[in-house]
């Protein structure tokens, strides 16, 4: 469905909506104005489960690697974006680079998450190597196969390379120890030390460690988990990320998990996560604190297992793909269908709200920031145009 970009704020009314420049004033609606809401109402609990003794299992019987050399063996060449070329995606274009061609154009998967190595640690490298990686999911028009994840290589940027991991679950059943692929949308992602958390729509989060990276055999591109041989498979990807943890949604109030940032401005560090809807009405955005200790979210007090919010806002934004928060303010990323740009909003609560329309590519989804360099990513989902792109935060 086609979006016209005069209703992709449904409201966002917490004062008049400003212009930034070369963008257009936005008329008032009759949607509510963005409001705190109950944070008490959306409540997470770690689920018990036995991926441990699965885990425990597959490493003993697959070859372990670092991240470091799953971006190392690279088997495919991105495209750097120029700063010609970016400025006539974007506006105030930083960096970018195209996917290979083949992955520009599969009907097989379409890209939804993004996040880089300066979520997992604030000074951007991951085993000394500079990373973005970008969640896919399967379209099943060759068979459901789950969620790939992009490790795309960007210590050169000049030079990015990447190679495909494919998410899995471990189980353990009569004794043998297997994976399946993960079939969630995984519309967002961040990287927060050796976890990576990926958006289950419905559910809440999904957690995968990276301590635990497994190489499998490439022998099948149909088959994955273990087979009757005693191989391992993949659905013929040579490395497997596997599930460790999963934080269940158990509060009063039931949140659509469309995507997921982390902010590190905040103290202690905290997740936002924000819902999709067209029309708008009723979206919202809410933040979880983390503990950088263990990686984990943080719980409640005398809880070893719930972690309840600890903000919540109403913004009735429609087709909003992306949020995330900076020092207290927001960017919010909302698309326009497959023939016309994506726009970018800047927000405060109780100050005004600026649209920057047209700033962003057509089918721009979530949002993820690199403090380093002011650089906030996105990436694109249509086939022929699929890249991920930053521009500069600190010039919206």
């Amino acid at each position: 469905m086609l979006i016209s970009r005069r209703s992709v704020l449904n409201g966002l009314m917490a004062a008049p909506i400003a212009a930034a420049a070369g963008a257009l004033i936005v008329p008032g609606s009759a949607a509510a104005a963005p409001a705190s809401i109950d944070r008490t109402a959306f409540k997470l609990r770690r689920r018990a489960g036995a991926y441990a003794t699965a885990i425990a299992g597959l490493d003993a019987a697959l070859p372990n690697v670092t991240v470091q050399h799953v971006l190392d063996d690279a088997n495919r060449t991105a495209t750097r974006i120029t700063a010609s070329e970016g400025a006539g995606l974007v506006t105030n274009f930083a960096a970018g680079f195209h996917f290979d061609s083949g992955d520009d154009g599969t009907a097989e998967w379409t890209p939804q998450g993004i996040t880089t190595s300066s979520d997992a640690y604030a000074d951007g490298l991951y085993e000394d190597r500079k990373a973005v990686l970008v969640s896919w999911y399967s379209t099943g028009v060759d068979g459901e196969k789950g969620v790939r994840v992009s490790f795309v290589n960007r210590t050169d940027p000049l030079t990015p390379k990447y190679r495909h991991v494919l998410l899995v679950e471990p189980y353990t059943s009569g004794g043998v120890h297997s994976y399946r692929a993960i079939n969630v949308h995984a519309g967002g992602i961040f990287w927060y030390g050796h976890y990576l958390y990926i958006a289950d729509t419905s559910k809440g989060l999904r957690v995968f460690d990276l301590n635990h990276l497994w190489q499998t055999s490439t022998s099948s591109s149909t088959a994955c988990g273990r087979q009757s041989d005693g191989s391992y498979q993949a659905y013929g990807y040579k490395y497997v990320l596997p599930q460790a943890l999963a934080y269940d949604q158990v509060g009063s109030a039931s949140l659509t998990f469309s995507f997921v940032s982390l902010d590190r401005t905040t103290a202690p560090d905290s997740i936002l996560v924000g819902e999709y809807a067209y029309p708008g009405d009723g979206t919202r955005l809410v933040r979880w604190n983390i503990d950088y200790t263990d990686r984990e979210l943080a719980y409640d007090s005398g809880s070893t297992t719930d972690a309840t919010a600890s903000w919540a806002y109403r913004v009735d934004v429609t087709s909003m793909q992306g949020a995330l928060s900076l020092n207290g303010r927001y960017f919010l990323s909302t698309s326009d269908g497959a023939s016309n740009e994506g726009d970018l909003a800047t927000w405060s609560p109780g100050g005004s709200v600026v649209m920057n329309y047209d700033s962003l590519p057509i089918g721009n989804e979530d949002l993820t920031y690199r403090g380093s360099t002011d650089e906030l990513w996105t990436v694109t989902e249509y086939a022929g145009n699929r890249m991920a792109i930053a521009v500069t935060a600190g010039a919206f």
